[in-house]
């Protein structure tokens, strides 16, 4: 089972991959976000490279919960989404996710120019592996 996630940002997605397992993420790539035909296109290679079971977008949620105007506007990508990929798609709370990637790299290291290419990759993966865990941990105990 492969799963892709997603984060949606203004200038970039963040893309990431499950092993076959379900188990881990592993960053695939930024793609950056210079429309929405160039972006489809080169997520159709990737959807036709890995030939995922689902996508999990992350859903960027008030702190309150409630859907602000950016969750709307990843939800209409995830809409537009589906002209090219016809499996699900799970929207999942991607809270503070961003910053989480701004802070591991900064432990890591990581320089201020280097940290603004990848963030959304990074972000990315946090997102997909709060879904795996979760998903793993119902599994187990269902």
């Amino acid at each position: 089972m492969r799963i892709l996630g997603l984060d949606i940002g203004d200038k970039r997605i963040g893309v990431a991959v499950s092993d076959h397992m379900g188990w881990t993420a592993q960053g695939l790539q930024t793609i950056e976000n210079t429309g929405k035909s160039a972006v489809h296109a080169k997520l159709q290679t990737i959807i036709d490279e890995y030939k995922p079971d689902k996508i999990i977008i992350g859903l960027p949620l008030n702190m309150n919960g409630s859907e602000g105007y950016r969750a709307e506007a990843v939800k209409r990508f995830g809409q537009a989404l589906e002209s090219i990929y016809s499996g699900e798609i799970v929207y999942w709370d991607e809270r503070l996710t961003t910053v989480s990637a701004h802070r591991v790299m900064i432990d890591g290291g990581v320089r201020r120019e280097k940290r603004k290419k990848k963030v959304d990759q990074i972000a990315a993966i946090l997102i997909l592996q709060s879904y795996l865990d979760f998903y793993n941990n119902t599994r187990k105990e269902g």
